[in-house]
């Protein structure tokens, strides 16, 4: 499945809550479905900076391909890396790094965010695509 199908996917399924309440109980329920990091992840090197709360990302190339894994302390904030990794995942760090992420602005999930969740966000997106960059960027000198 393509980056877009899956967003396309995501955004079905968030169109079925009218009640911003729905959306977040739905978005909590996605980030509880995510599978616990193991201690060896949970690093000061995979956590996010200008996150609110406590978000570990790790990332692997695994045949061309990066496949991340995710935990938080926030219940809210599992469920939007939830949805970053659930979209972003098993791709090639160029579809990655060339994705429009519009699956955001479509479900409102942007103006539906403190400012601070809002910059976590932003320090999320960042941080995938630095990982694909740098996966990109180690298999070319190979």
């Amino acid at each position: 499945m393509t980056i877009n199908e899956k967003q396309d996917q995501i955004i079905e399924e968030f169109g079925i809550y009218d009640d911003w309440m729905d959306k977040y109980a739905y978005l909590i329920e996605l980030g509880n479905s995510l599978a616990p990091l193991d201690d060896s992840e949970r690093i000061p090197e995979n956590l996010i900076r200008g996150c609110q709360s406590q978000l570990w990302l790790d990332g692997k190339l695994k045949e061309g391909k990066v496949v991340f894994k995710a935990d938080s302390d926030a219940i809210l904030t599992k469920g939007l890396i939830f949805l970053f990794i659930t979209i972003l995942s098993n791709h090639t760090p160029d579809e990655i790094m060339s994705a429009d992420l519009y699956f955001i602005d479509t479900i409102g999930m942007k103006g539906h965010l403190s400012p601070t969740r809002s910059n976590g966000l932003v320090a999320m997106i960042k941080q995938i695509r630095f990982y694909a960059l740098a996966f990109k960027s180690k298999s070319e000198k190979q």
